[in-house]
């Protein structure tokens, strides 16, 4: 048998970058300058998002991250609902060449459970 979703997660986390709410939060609250994306289902864009995002859906991404971030060093966060499909887009991202590449540890869900604004 080939490998589980669990174990192309664990592989992709061994060579991304994670990132805290807390620092993704101090950031968008400084205004500091990044890419930020929503890599969940549309009906998960929907009914919210973190403030500033861009969506581009897991499915899609590969297709359409050159057009929505033409520079492959733009410092660009991925998440998605709780942090998995955001480290597996980012592997993704990484191996298209984008240099500067981060998943939200945590996703969605972290960033409401620490009480932060939703966007809808």
């Amino acid at each position: 048998m080939g490998k589980t979703f669990e174990d192309l997660v664990t592989e992709a986390k061994s060579i991304i970058r994670e990132v805290t709410t807390e620092s993704v939060k101090a950031r968008i609250d400084s205004g500091d300058h990044f890419v930020l994306v929503d890599v969940r289902e549309d009906t998960e864009w929907e009914r919210g998002h973190l403030p500033g995002a861009i969506h581009l859906g897991r499915g899609i991404l590969e297709r359409d991250a050159s057009k929505a971030i033409p520079d492959p060093g733009a410092e660009i966060v991925l998440y998605c609902g709780g942090g998995y499909r955001s480290a597996l887009a980012a592997q993704v991202l990484q191996t298209m060449g984008y240099t500067n590449v981060a998943s939200l540890d945590g996703g969605f869900a972290g960033w409401v459970e620490c009480g932060n604004r939703v966007q809808e």
